[in-house]
Order: C-alpha cells, then structure tokens, then sequence
C-alpha cells in the first residue's frame, strides 16, 4: 500500500494549496519522518510565495528537498521537525529536524536529519536553520570582547543574531528596528532597543537584516571609524541603493556579505555543515529563543498565513505551523 502525505505547494506567485502526495518506502539509509511542527521564514519564503526570487539566484535558492522550479509551482520551505517513525535503530522514535518543505510525513536520507536534544523543546528547535544563519554570520565577523554592536532588522534571522551576541563578554548590543513592539522581543534577549532615529553611533560592527536600502545606510552611518557592516539580508529583485560619500572612504569602512549556503572561511576547514546545524541545536536550549516564535496555525491554514504574511497583515518573526492529526 502506498503511503501518502500532505504538503504545501504554491501553485501561482500569491497562490498555494495543500496537496496529498505519495511516499516511497524507506530505503536501509533512510527515514521515515512524521512532522510536528515547521516554521516559516518570513522573509525569505514570502519573496517565494511572491514570486520575487530573482531568475539569476533560481539554483542559488534551491531548498535540499525542494520540488519543482520557481517561480511555480514549487514546493518549498527548510524548517521542519518531526518524529522518526522508521528507519535505522538508532533513530527510530527519536525527535529530529530537517531542512524539508512544509509537509505532514517525508522520507528522507537519514544524514539529512539531525537529531534534537533532549533539553530543546520540538517547536523551539524549528529555529535551527535561523540559528545556524546566525551562527555562520558571527563566524564570518565575531565581535572582541568589548565591542559596540548593533543589529538592524528584528526579523528571524536578525534577533537570532542578536541571541547569540547577548551571550559575548563585555559586548553591548542594541536592536534597531522600525517597529517599536520589538522592544519586548529585545528585552526578552536582554538587549537594548532604538528606532532608527535614536539608534547609538560609533558602533564597532552593525549585523544588517532588514533587507532595506535605508537599513543598510543607517548602519554604514552608525560606524565608528574602520567599522563592518555585516550584510545578511536578502533583497530578492529588489535595486539597493548607497550613498558612498561621506566618512564611507575617510573612516576606512567595510561592507562583508555572509550567507549560509557555505561554512564560513573562518571554520570551512574544521566544521561541516553538520557540526554547524548540530551546534545550533545545542544553543536552542535557551529558553530566551522562545521570543521568536510569534504565533501558530494548523497546516491546513498554512495558503492563508502565507498570502497574510506577504501583504504584512500578520505580523510575525517565526510563525510556528502545528501537523496535530495530520
């Protein structure tokens, strides 16, 4: 008998649908695993469901279990814990994540899931993916001990950053974000806020994830001389535009990309992509990561979170998508 499962597909840029699709038995290296919970990544799976994926970055934005091409139909999306149901022994019945769409069961080569500890509770760990983007961005620029830092974007992946910065000796950090609410989520990190008008100047590194060209020049002016702007956002089709004049070449200032399609140059040679995803798991054990998640929907409600979340009337970091009896 063949098993069968339900996954999200977008079937038109603005327009998804929940399909039930078939599952291959299991192979000797491979899992079977039955999905709790996924979570949405707000910034970079709207510009999917919108169709706003650049033609050029088509293979770059491929997601590992990925079906179909973008624009549409496509099924996406990487945030996706479960339990394993079959597969090799010392996997059976334990809870794991995986990089996979959003779907109730999938089958799955077994390296491909990793498991959760037993201290990160399962719809907290569907942050793993946003945890290891901040742990490879503070890879590619880490603070010293005593730095002035500023995060500007209080997204996922900007107060994930901002989670793990908390935790570095003698660093103090503030969180900009044009949204005075994401002060409870800072303070909830134990970290400072400011708008964009009363963010502090003079400040060592400014990590940028607001995946706007006015986010990115703030923080090109909150630098103190021979400063880094750390770029993670994603613009998608969008032009950016910076105004390069100024103290941009007098005070030696530097603007670094980071993405986490690669380990950083900085651990490539001694980590894997699995030590980096098990490490970010391990770091989900504090409880302050819980402010991430601002919301939740059952999985057949998932079409209308996303056309909501598309056109900002649900507001949202990680919204969390529950699989009960599915």
């Amino acid at each position: 008998m063949t098993r069968t499962a339900r996954a999200f597909w977008l079937t038109l840029p603005g327009q998804g649908e929940i399909r039930s699709v078939g599952l291959p038995a299991p192979g000797p290296e491979e899992v079977l695993v039955r999905a709790l919970f996924s979570g949405v990544s707000r910034g970079t799976e709207t510009l999917v469901f919108t169709g706003a994926v650049p033609e050029s970055q088509y293979d770059t934005m491929r997601a590992p279990f990925q079906e179909g091409d973008f624009p549409a139909p496509v099924k996406y999306g990487y945030l996706s814990v479960g339990t394993v149901e079959q597969g090799p022994e010392n996997l059976r019945g334990r809870t794991v994540f995986c990089l996979h769409p959003h779907q109730s069961a999938y089958v799955v080569p077994a390296r491909a899931v990793t498991v959760v500890p037993p201290d990160v509770p399962a719809a907290r760990a569907v942050l793993a993916g946003t945890v290891e983007t901040a742990v490879n961005a503070l890879w590619d620029a880490p603070p010293l001990v005593g730095d002035r830092v500023t995060v500007i974007g209080g997204g996922m992946v900007g107060c994930a950053v901002t989670a793990l910065l908390a935790r570095f000796p003698g660093v103090r950090v503030e969180l900009v974000d044009t949204d005075p609410s994401r002060a409870d989520v800072a303070a909830a990190l134990g970290v400072d806020f400011a708008t964009p008008e009363t963010a502090t100047g003079g400040r060592d590194l400014v990590v940028h994830a607001s995946a706007t060209a006015a986010g990115l020049q703030r923080g090109l002016d909150l630098l103190a001389p021979e400063g880094t702007v750390l770029e993670l956002s994603w613009y998608g089709d969008r032009e950016v535009q910076l105004s390069l004049g100024g103290a941009f070449h007098s005070g030696r200032l530097t603007v670094r990309s980071s993405q986490v399609g690669m380990v950083a140059p900085a651990r490539r040679s001694s980590r894997s992509y699995a030590d980096r995803m098990a490490l970010a798991l391990d770091l989900l054990a504090d409880p302050a990561f819980d402010a991430l998640i601002t919301g939740r929907s059952p999985f057949p409600e998932l079409p209308d979170v996303l056309h909501r979340l598309s056109e900002g009337s649900l507001p949202a970091l990680c919204h969390l998508i529950t699989y009960d009896g599915e």
